[in-house]
């Protein structure tokens, strides 16, 4: 029997039976466009998108492919947000601290000083109302996320000179990123924004005083131990700062639901990877720095102090004038007073502990 004939009249039954799939029910590969706000030499950042994608390949069995490009490869990173926002490209990976100039509310999805840490961050966005209240202001540009990604606390950063009082950060020009220069630029550094690839250079030839990247396995990567000796810690303007996946609404309403669920368990996937991933790097990483004779100083209680006030400071003068920001802020901060009383009886003691004793 000819096989045109026999899927002509075996019926519905007989075609599923034969193992033969009715063309009108095939479905339409997808072919999407990532675009990272990272260089593909940080592959921790960088890569947590290439998993991401690889996730959603692996789980459509190669019916969704989603490619996925460095910063500057299909737009320069400064225009992730409208390239996402226009559909120029479908998703872009980022921190969303970058656009506060946009609306300072968008540090909000990523880190602000003396903010969530990591796991207080996951809390609030997945159980909270992070991620409700998040979704509803990046509605205002056309996209929705997925939280992906978090490194964990960071270090505070290289300098020629150690920092021993406040006094020490006026006129001192350091490269940090975003929305934290608001408030170091109130205690008097002249803040600068330059991108990963141009610290280097700006350090050696003195361009600038200091400069703060992420920590140990990126910043040893970027080689900025040989330019600058003294590396500051904490990073406390980023206590837990979170990568997300913006992805455009239009594009994203065009899916169907199981692929939209498969965008959420790879997002969260790759979430998930990327803080293991420095969590565990760093430790390697800063052996070899401190083995290449990089200092280690913690920064003063009373810079801390000095800034902890100008940030508390910032934060009441925003909600003031930005109902957006004090919308989402009300909620965040309630929900780091709580969380930091949970931790101070759990998380604070026993890691002071297992911090303080010989293993």
């Amino acid at each position: 029997m000819e096989r045109r004939l026999f899927v002509g009249g075996a019926g519905l039954a007989g075609v599923l039976a034969a193992g033969v799939a009715p063309a009108v029910h095939a479905q339409a590969a997808i072919r999407w466009r990532l675009t990272s706000g990272f260089p593909k030499s940080l592959d921790t950042i960088y890569g947590a998108a290439e998993t991401f994608s690889r996730k959603v390949k692996e789980m459509t069995g190669g019916k969704f492919e989603i490619s996925v490009h460095a910063a500057a490869e299909l737009v320069p990173m400064p225009g992730l947000v409208d390239a996402v926002q226009s559909g120029t490209v479908e998703m872009g990976h980022t921190a969303p601290y970058y656009y506060f100039g946009k609306n300072d509310a968008f540090a909000l999805g990523c880190a602000i000083p003396f903010g969530l840490n990591s796991r207080q961050m996951t809390a609030w966005q997945y159980d909270g109302n992070g991620l409700k209240l998040m979704r509803e202001f990046y509605s205002n540009y056309g996209f929705t996320s997925f939280p992906m990604g978090n490194t964990g606390a960071q270090m505070g950063g290289w300098y020629r000179k150690e920092i021993k009082t406040v006094a020490d950060m006026k006129g001192l020009k350091f490269r940090v990123g975003g929305f934290a220069g608001k408030v170091t630029g109130r205690l008097g550094t002249v803040s600068q924004n330059i991108p990963g690839g141009e610290i280097y250079q700006a350090l050696e030839k003195g361009t600038i005083d200091a400069a703060e990247w992420v920590g140990p396995y990126d910043d040893l990567k970027l080689g900025f131990n040989k330019v600058a000796p003294i590396y500051h810690y904490p990073g406390w303007w980023e206590g837990g700062p979170q990568l997300d996946l913006f992805v455009n609404q239009k594009a994203f309403d065009t899916l169907s639901a199981e692929n939209k669920a498969i965008i959420e368990s790879a997002a969260a996937y790759a979430h998930t990877e990327m803080q293991a991933k420095y969590d565990a790097r760093n430790p390697g990483a800063l052996k070899q720095l401190v083995a290449n004779k990089t200092r280690l100083m913690p920064f003063p209680k009373p810079v801390l102090d000095a800034a902890f006030k100008e940030a508390m400071a910032l934060y009441s003068e925003l909600s003031g004038s930005n109902p957006a920001f004090k919308k989402i802020y009300d909620d965040y901060s309630n929900f780091r007073r709580e969380s930091n009383l949970w931790f101070r009886f759990t998380e604070a003691r026993f890691d002071s502990y297992m911090q303080s004793v010989k293993l």
